[in-house]
């Protein structure tokens, strides 16, 4: 690691706070280095926290952290806030099993104020914090930190419009790294931004509304000069100005002498305070400021290189989801495309380009997403929704009433279902089979190669109702996929081998182990395919055949596709032994997924195991039961 002697004498914020402030600069050139050499190691989050580095510094040295809140939004780019806040050793088993979280997680630090992953929750909870102090009428500041990709969620316009009504003294600090709502900032900008926030500007205002408020219609009419002016000078402050805030910028946030100036000028200021600075992804580091996409998300690399082209591995279901996705839409004019913001994470780029009047990115906005898909299929279109399992649960509420209540044809393309290592729990789709198997109209399906994907995708294209394919993370067990397609006959399972007194049901990618568990335990192995309709006649059948039934699946046993073969056993009165095998009930942590799944028993040893430990358990009953 290159030598960071500044950087070496803070382990604290109070530490950062006793430095001149001329020694800053150089202390966010050491921190960015220390980020860059670090996620080259471990892998991570790189492009986002190389832009928040000036801005994690500022905020720690203006606040009082921790009795002052911190809210970072999504969190992937508080790397910078860690290390100052005394877990820079950890930062050498980020993301792996027993380390540092990637994001914000109150039971690892008293700075994490707020535990964060999924976007746009900063503002509702400071504004809650902010409000908390003003009860006790504390001096306390709370802090929302925002991206301007965060800011497209409505949930952030929702807090932002009930801050005015609470009347706490809320800050937001836009963290604008796309350039793609301010102009470009600059040195006036900065010294308007900087009178704007200071405390002569804001006596004045607060006593000009004292004296007009005799006039009620004088006052109105200052202020929406007052916005007026902002306006012209920079639209989007007429904008957070109507609701309520007080808007100051855009900054440069890269600027110190600036983001410090400004800070201490807003922690004086009541009332909710709207504060935009304007950063570059990357910053520092040449090969993530030329494309911050590659750089985003990481795995270990040379800084000195670079990273550089891998050689051809195995398709991802992602990458079989966007091959089929472009297929199916040269075939029907009616297929269209809609993402909340993933574009390259659910593998819609060459889509994206091919078909860019059939493509819609909706900004990190999952509820208008399904509805917005929901609206297309009212009208004949043919809508394909790609998003994250972890992330629908967010528009759960748009699934049951304007999709599956309405019985309309939207395909939903689930990515990451299952666990997906070292994002850990906040990112894990563990819960899709539950939420989506109770829902009337679903048919839910859940491949176990990469072809029987593409084919359940096409399947699916076919029903003419709502309609779910989950698939995991990362690549399959290496099947090639068929360029023909051909739709599955619907509910069916297929025997995968045939064994005798165990049956295995497998969901889903867990057939690998599965069979492999079953050569072990000379069981049978059914491939269930489809998890809503499930194939009763196919359960009932193994059922009688077997002494004991065994289901599999990577989402939680509860209420689960094991859950779903119980119901069936127990409405048909056999009584035939079920043992579910699944995720526990609980989150599950960061780490490797292979050993996620092992330590789960959800590998083929653990699968094995299980069985034996229950065949012994009933041994022995039976034993016991002889002997009484």
């Amino acid at each position: 690691m290159s030598p960071t002697p500044l950087l070496d004498q803070i382990q604290w914020p109070h530490q950062l706070r006793q430095l001149d402030r001329r020694e800053l600069d150089t202390l966010a050139k050491e921190l960015r280095q220390f980020i860059v050499e670090s996620v080259a190691r471990t892998g991570g989050h790189l492009s986002s926290n190389l832009g928040t580095v000036e801005l994690a510094i500022a905020l720690h040295y203006v606040f009082d952290t921790p009795d002052d809140r911190l809210v970072w939004d999504v969190g992937h780019q508080t790397y910078a806030h860690k290390i100052l806040t005394g877990r820079r050793a950890g930062m050498s088993r980020l993301r792996m099993k027993g380390g540092l979280s990637g994001f914000p997680r109150r039971s690892e630090s008293e700075y994490d104020t707020f535990g964060t992953a999924h976007s746009s929750t900063s503002i509702s909870a400071a504004l809650g914090m902010a409000t908390a102090f003003k009860r006790s009428d504390s001096p306390r500041r709370a802090v929302a930190v925002i991206g301007d990709g965060a800011l497209t969620g409505g949930m952030a316009f929702e807090a932002m419009n009930n801050a005015r009504n609470t009347g706490a003294n809320l800050i937001v600090v836009l963290n604008d790294n796309e350039m793609s709502i301010s102009h470009p900032v600059g040195a006036l900008s900065n010294h308007l931004a900087r009178i704007m926030s200071g405390r002569f500007y804001n006596t004045m205002r607060r006593g000009g509304e004292k004296v007009l408020g005799v006039a009620p219609p004088i006052l109105e009419f200052a202020k929406r000069w007052e916005e007026h002016i902002k306006g012209m000078v920079n639209p989007p402050a007429t904008l957070f100005e109507e609701f309520g805030f007080n808007y100051i910028g855009p900054i440069d946030g890269h600027d110190l002498d600036t983001l410090i100036s400004t800070l201490n000028n807003v922690r004086k200021l009541d009332g909710p305070q709207f504060l935009h600075v304007v950063t570059r992804k990357g910053k520092g580091y040449e090969p993530a400021e030329a494309d911050p996409i590659l750089y985003h998300g990481v795995t270990p690399f040379d800084p000195q290189v670079g990273i550089r082209p891998k050689a051809a591995q195995k398709p991802t279901y992602t990458q079989v989801f966007g091959d089929w996705l472009c297929d199916m839409a040269e075939q029907d004019g009616r297929l269209y495309g809609i993402t909340p913001a993933m574009c390259e994470g659910s593998g819609l780029v060459r889509f994206s380009k091919t078909f860019p009047e059939r493509y819609f990115d909706v900004g990190i906005a999952e509820q208008h997403a399904l509805t917005f898909a929901a609206g297309l299929a009212c009208e004949g279109l043919k809508p394909v929704v790609a998003i994250y399992s972890t992330f629908l649960q967010r528009a759960y509420d748009q699934l049951i009433h304007d999709i599956a209540l309405q019985n309309l044809p939207v395909l939903l393309a689930i990515d990451r279902a299952g666990l997906v290592g070292a994002d850990g729990a906040t990112h894990a789709g563990s819960f899709d089979l539950s939420y989506l198997r109770c829902l009337p109209n679903m048919t839910v399906m859940a491949p176990a190669d990469e072809n029987e994907c593409r084919q359940m995708l096409y399947t699916a294209f076919q029903i003419n109702g709502p309609t779910a394919v989950r698939y995991p993370r990362g690549s399959g067990p290496g099947v090639l996929t068929q360029k023909e397609m051909s739709a599955l006959p619907i509910g069916r399972g297929e025997i995968r081998r045939q064994g005798r007194s165990v049956v295995v049901l497998a969901f889903g990618a867990l057939l690998q182990p599965a069979l492999e568990a079953g050569e072990r335990l000379n069981a049978t192995v059914v491939n269930m395919r489809f998890v809503k309709p499930l194939d009763e006649a196919l359960v009932i059948k193994m059922a009688l055949a077997h002494d004991l039934v065994v289901s599999v699946e990577e989402n939680t046993i509860l209420g689960g596709a094991g859950s779903a073969v119980g119901e069936v056993l127990s409405r048909e009165n056999i009584a035939t032994p079920l043992l579910q095998l699944g995720l526990p009930d609980r989150f599950i942590d960061q780490g490797d997924p292979a050993q996620l799944l092992a330590d789960c028993g959800l590998d083929a040893a653990g699968i094995a195991a299980a069985v034996e430990s229950r065949r012994q358990g009933a041994a022995s009953l039976r034993t016991g039961a002889a002997n009484g």
